[in-house]
């Protein structure tokens, strides 16, 4: 654990004050809703009480009104479907959901998603002419296929219908298909731009049960996109927090087809309140591992398993998923070690804005979660490649403040291809280039980061004392979960903060303790602070403390804890 540049973050009083008169919440809760931008009753109201009433008007999606006839149409005529997915939880979930949903309107589906070593990614022409041999007369493909020109050409040359659904940046222009679905289209006037794959293909269920008159199936297919929501890190707010709210507490009470119900058992979690941090580092782990490591099948098969007869079956796919993990945390653990070794001793490497770091052979299914560890090491963009023979396959990963997918258009002439987000893309490319790529990258670079940028950040939401922490208050906090990008977990700070117990060393990584502050204690858990337990010693008697609020459960009774962000001196 680095100690943080805190960044104490303004707040107006006397609005929030009035907020929380007006919503008769806790004070720090309407603080906190004040600093994420809502400042207004209504506004504020909506974003604590999401409801399926506030998800708008699938219909009001470009090109929604020419896709959901044509699949009207096919399911009418029994005509063969084929869902295309990608192989990450976004794409699975979005594959699951759809391809349900059209069965259960009587419609003659199958799926297809690629396998990360053999198919590549994205929708690709062979992938077509693959399906049309198997008597497909209509694609739909989810969470891909808005870069994928050729792909859809040749759909048209071999008299395919292919609607596109996708949420990545679209290039100047559109893949001539017969509907392009996706609200970052420009000439798309959709009020919430922000989904993912999997909240796209839910506005097509939407419209789908909605034009069917089979609205009470949505909140079953609202539980499977939160998953795919949650795990893609797209901003929680407007539709996505109406999909990861409603679809966590679905997750939570059930009840579950049984590939779920399997899932939920393997990761431990069967009974349990399931929340954010549940999805991203137990369920979307082992559904990624399987197009990680293997084939996304068996994470698909698993989640499309409704039939009570295939128990046996759904067990054996979590199992699976389960080993396939393992299988990729220690593949990962391996490739970042590699990393860090070639990012701290080459300057070729090293010393530069944007980190380029490759290796003969790395396993391409870890070399994004790779590249996210190494902005978690070193707080700046890394790209992580993999080199196969003369080619080299990346996974890029961003800080906040660098537009990733500005910096790799800047430098588009050196890639076979490349697409995603500001903060996560991928590329393929020659490897003799790489080095012309890592210096006109950070040409770039240099040019539109600040140092200061580089600085890694603590945002601190509030003052909060020990003795001022409730039930009251932990009650708000869980209304205004889940947390994450665009509403992140709060970070409160408290000074003259001592330890009254430990700390004490856990798996030579972590640190428990217990600090206390006005006569009111709390047991504490410092993630990765082994190496800073010297200066826990030595400020023990008073320090300011850095730190969200969690619930623990054990033997049945529930308390809070304190999961330390930062700690520092009291004159620091």
């Amino acid at each position: 654990m680095k100690q943080l540049l805190w960044n104490h973050l303004p707040c107006d009083d006397a609005q929030s004050s009035a907020l929380a008169v007006a919503l008769n919440v806790h004070p720090t809760i309407a603080r906190l809703l004040w600093m994420r931008g809502f400042g207004d009753a209504e506004g504020a109201f909506r974003f604590l009480n999401p409801s399926l009433d506030h998800l708008h008007d699938p219909f009001k999606l470009a090109d929604m009104d020419k896709a959901i006839p044509r699949l009207e149409r096919a399911i009418a005529n029994r005509e063969r479907i084929a869902i295309h997915g990608d192989y990450d939880v976004d794409g699975i979930t979005s594959t699951v959901i759809l391809r349900r949903a059209l069965e259960m309107l009587g419609g003659d589906v199958i799926h297809f998603l690629p396998e990360r070593m053999r198919d590549g990614y994205g929708l690709q022409p062979a992938a077509i002419e693959r399906l049309h041999a198997q008597g497909v007369r209509l694609i739909v493909s989810v969470d891909c296929g808005i870069r994928a020109g050729e792909a859809a050409q040749r759909a048209r040359d071999l008299g395919v219908d292919l609607i596109i659904t996708d949420h990545h940046e679209p290039e100047g222009t559109l893949p001539s298909a017969l509907a392009v679905i996706n609200p970052k289209r420009p000439d798309c006037t959709y009020p919430d731009k922000h989904l993912a794959g999997v909240g796209v293909a839910l506005k097509v269920v939407q419209a789908l049960c909605d034009r069917a008159g089979k609205n009470k199936w949505l909140p079953a297919f609202v539980k499977i996109a939160a998953l795919g929501t949650l795990a893609d890190v797209v901003p929680l707010v407007g539709e996505n927090r109406v999909i990861a709210r409603l679809g966590l507490a679905s997750l939570s009470s059930g009840p579950h087809a049984v590939g779920l119900r399997a899932l939920l058992d393997a990761c431990g979690l069967t009974g349990k309140t399931i929340d954010s941090y549940h999805v991203g580092f137990m369920i979307a782990p082992r559904v990624n591992a399987a197009g990680r490591m293997s084939t996304p099948d068996i994470a698909a098969r698993l989640l499309l398993a409704t039939d009570e007869a295939l128990g046996d079956e759904a067990r054996a796919l979590a199992q699976q998923l389960c080993d396939e993990n393992l299988k990729r945390q220690t593949e990962e653990a391996d490739l970042v070690t590699q990393a860090k070794k070639a990012i701290e001793t080459d300057p070729a490497v090293g010393a530069h804005n944007v980190l380029v770091v490759g290796g003969l052979g790395w396993h391409r299914g870890v070399i994004g979660i790779a590249a996210s560890k190494l902005v978690d090491t070193f707080h700046k963009p890394s790209i992580v490649l993999s080199i196969d023979g003369d080619v080299a396959h990346g996974s890029c990963r961003s800080i906040p403040a660098f537009d990733l997918l500005a910096a790799l258009e800047h430098c588009s002439d050196l890639f076979v291809k490349f697409g995603g987000h500001k903060q996560a893309a991928g590329l393929t490319m020659e490897a003799g280039r790489v080095p012309e790529f890592r210096a006109r990258i950070n040409a770039y670079a240099d040019e539109v980061i600040e140092p200061d940028q580089l600085r890694p950040r603590l945002r601190i939401d509030a003052p909060l004392s020990l003795k001022a922490i409730t039930h009251d208050l932990m009650r708000g906090l869980d209304q205004l979960g889940p947390f994450g990008l665009s509403n992140p977990r709060p970070v409160f700070h408290a000074s003259g903060v001592q330890i009254v117990d430990g700390p004490r060393t856990i798996k030579e990584r972590h640190l428990k303790m217990t600090f206390a502050q006005d006569g009111r204690r709390f047991k504490a858990m410092a993630w990765r602070a082994a190496e800073r337990a010297d200066f826990l010693e030595q400020n023990r008697d008073g320090m300011q403390l850095a730190f969200s609020l969690d619930k623990n459960e054990w033997k049945g009774e529930t308390y809070l804890e304190l999961t330390v962000a930062d700690f520092k001196g009291l004159t620091d």
